[in-house]
């Protein structure tokens, strides 16, 4: 039985569902630079891009540096009728604890800091393992622990409420911003660009391709 999913598995391992409209195809070979695109939606299904893993471990290491920035120093300094008050992400989720909001102070610890932070970990790990070709069930842990730590992260949408508070805030109120809040802003583009442009998928043809092409 054992012997017999195995080589489901192995068979699977040739085809491609696309994540859009569900089309299944089977597998082709890409040269460098190419990358295969579902002919109902046109979505990139997978690419093949020998520099990928030296970018994305670049920008995970980047992320993690302005990650630690963004959350270790003030976002903005808001002024309100001669008061100053300092706002950063460890400051929101205390403030939340102060109002008795304990289960909502959890929720953005974890999905704002803990998570995101984990999620960044986990990239540059598995990246430098397979760059050094090493570890195969190690890397193949964290790219499903990758799948479930994603839907959680949040950062990107704190982003979203604190500019979305400040524009409400801003005929009132005097708004200066620290450099964390700039950290924060590329901190979230680079984790937009490795989970959402550069899909997981990705990373999955290139655990393909760096463990089993010689198999």
């Amino acid at each position: 039985m054992a012997e017999s999913d195995s080589r489901y598995d192995e068979l699977l391992d040739h085809y491609i569902l696309c994540p859009r409209c569900n089309t299944l195809y089977r597998k082709t070979d890409l040269g460098k630079g190419q990358y295969a695109q579902c002919k109902e939606c046109t979505t990139i299904l997978y690419r093949y891009d020998p520099h990928h893993l030296n970018r994305a471990l670049m920008l995970a290491v980047t992320g993690i540096i302005l990650f630690i920035m963004a959350n270790s120093f003030p976002l903005v300094r808001i002024d309100f009728l001669g008061k100053e008050q300092y706002v950063n992400t460890l400051a929101a989720v205390y403030q939340l604890v102060q109002s008795g909001y304990y289960l909502v102070a959890l929720g953005v610890l974890f999905m704002v800091v803990v998570i995101p932070a984990l999620v960044l970990l986990d990239f540059i790990l598995l990246l430098t393992l397979m760059q050094k070709k090493r570890g195969e069930k190690i890397v193949k842990r964290l790219l499903i622990l990758l799948a479930h730590l994603l839907p959680w992260s949040m950062a990107d949408i704190f982003l979203i409420s604190v500019l979305v508070a400040l524009v409400k805030l801003s005929d009132d109120v005097g708004i200066w911003f620290g450099v964390s809040f700039w950290a924060m802003i590329l901190y979230v583009g680079i984790d937009l660009y490795l989970t959402k442009v550069r899909r997981q998928g990705d990373l999955w043809e290139q655990y393909m391709r760096i463990y089993h092409a010689q198999k």
